[in-house]
């Protein structure tokens, strides 16, 4: 591997943007990138490997490694703890990796903290419209809960601005390829402060066209 350093990206977005596939595919279409795998102190289900999908942890065991700040960012959610090891990132930064985590805001937020020298990336929706479709598109959820889903991506959304690349999920194979210029080093026209992207926002949270 290089000696250079490599670079931590941290992606969130809010549900329906189509973060996790966007995710698998620029790990499967760029070598020096890897997924960080994160601990968890939930129940390892059927047909899920440790250190691949997870790393299993007991709740014991999680609480002494977050006491002793082991994680670059952790949370609670519905009951089981989630979190980054700070090693494992460190590891393959240092063996010149880039390093990818898929986490929502407040996740990116610790993270940025801890390490400033990363950069963030927020997925968006092209329209509120696209993303409800989407939502129902899964065909899993009832209105009521498509309702609640859009509600919490408008507060996912209204955290935007606080991210370093901003890119627009319009259709697939243009957010993957922009996401590839941005680990590339040439993801200039992605910055969060273009000023189309301000408009975009509002009518994401305003629900106009």
């Amino acid at each position: 591997m290089s000696n250079k350093r490599g670079q931590l990206f941290v992606i969130s977005a809010p549900s329906g943007a189509g973060k996790t596939s966007l995710v698998k595919a620029l790990v499967a279409s760029e070598p020096g990138v890897r997924f960080s795998i994160s601990y968890t102190t939930r129940p390892q289900r059927p047909g899920e490997t440790d250190g691949q999908d997870y790393f299993f942890v007991s709740p014991d065991k999680f609480r002494e490694q977050a006491a002793g700040g082991a994680f670059l960012e952790h949370a609670e959610v519905f009951g089981n703890h989630y979190g980054t090891h700070r090693d494992q990132v460190e590891n393959q930064l240092a063996a010149g990796r880039h390093v990818v985590l898929e986490i929502d805001w407040q996740g990116a937020r610790q993270v940025r903290a801890a390490l400033p020298e990363c950069r963030s990336i927020f997925i968006l929706p092209p329209s509120r419209e696209e993303l409800a479709r989407r939502l129902r598109g899964r065909g899993t959820d009832s209105e009521a809960v498509i309702s609640r889903r859009l509600h919490e991506a408008e507060a996912d959304i209204s955290h935007w601005a606080e991210f370093d690349y901003v890119v627009v999920n319009d259709s697939f194979d243009h957010a993957l390829a922009r996401l590839r210029d941005i680990v590339q080093g040439r993801g200039e026209d992605c910055r969060a402060d273009r000023p189309e992207l301000a408009a975009l926002a509002q009518a994401l949270l305003s629900g106009t066209p």
